[in-house]
């Protein structure tokens, strides 16, 4: 379900691309250092926003190191690292090792507990390093299979499990100055991803009758426009609470993907609907 904060490649400068791509070679890095070669797979797009959000609120030193890795193996990437893309590693595999086992308990997917297998000892470290944290995505999960199991299609109950399970984790320094506006930007952000995802998914799960908060809402007249002014609402929700945080390093960065990356799959479920409709016309 997550990947949907990303950048916009095309309205980034250069220079900042090139941060940006420092800092995912970063979190890449210390995944593999921290957990192992394979479990560079639970990288993702979210947890970088979160790496370089943290770390223009809290500034500190920055490591910049030229790395080869097995995707790039002639040439050096910079990797940009500190304490923040070190918890961003850590709340990736957190994240990918509950997914799996969720996988595997819902369908039995062989290749889920397989890999599970794989980061479990990195897992249970992580855990044990971030309690409250791991604590929210257990009960994320556990409270979502009831949800989901019930039928209920109210779109703020779904969603706003995923987005107390993110809060947690954006939520750095618990009790900190900055800790309830991060934990908005968080909030919001994943009743964003949640939604967005079943926006995605909708056509499909009418099809295959997997749960959809969508489902009792798809054949509304406005529909489309209807859950677009849901998703506006809830990225201007997590833009103003971003924008009371005093951040200057990385800035441009994160305003491209709060404000600008983050449609860039709605804008592509846009297009497969409308060769979806022009197929079935």
């Amino acid at each position: 379900m997550l990947g949907y904060i990303t950048i916009n490649r095309d309205e980034l400068k250069v220079r900042d691309l090139d941060v940006y791509q420092s800092f995912y070679c970063g979190i890449c890095h210390d995944i593999k250092k921290r957990s192992g070669q394979l479990a560079r797979f639970t990288l993702s797009y979210d947890m970088t926003f979160l790496a370089i959000l943290l770390t223009g609120l809290y500034g500190g030193k920055l490591k910049r190191e030229k790395k080869r890795c097995m995707i790039h193996p002639l040439s050096k990437k910079t990797c940009i690292n500190n304490k923040y893309t070190e918890y961003a590693a850590d709340m990736c595999v957190i994240l990918t090792y509950h997914n799996l086992m969720d996988d595997w308990h819902d369908d039995k997917k062989r290749k889920s507990v397989l890999y599970a297998d794989v980061i479990r000892k990195s897992y249970k470290r992580a855990a044990s390093k971030y309690p409250r944290q791991t604590k929210a995505v257990i009960k994320y999960i556990r409270k979502l299979h009831k949800v989901e199991k019930s039928g209920d299609c109210n779109i703020d109950l779904a969603s706003g499990l995923t987005g107390e399970m993110l809060k947690e984790i954006f939520n750095y320094s618990e009790n900190d100055i900055w800790s309830r506006d991060l934990s908005a930007v968080g909030f919001y952000l994943g009743k964003f991803i949640y939604l967005m995802d079943a926006y995605d998914d909708v056509y499909d799960d009418i099809k295959t009758g997997n749960y959809n908060p969508f489902l009792k809402e798809v054949e509304r007249e406005d529909f489309e426009q209807w859950v677009r002014n849901i998703l506006v609402m809830m990225i201007s929700a997590a833009s103003q609470a971003f924008e009371r945080l005093p951040i200057v390093d990385f800035v441009d960065i994160l305003r491209n993907i709060l404000y600008s990356g983050v449609w860039s799959k709605y804008y592509l479920h846009q297009r497969k609907q409308i060769k979806r409709k022009n197929t079935e016309g």
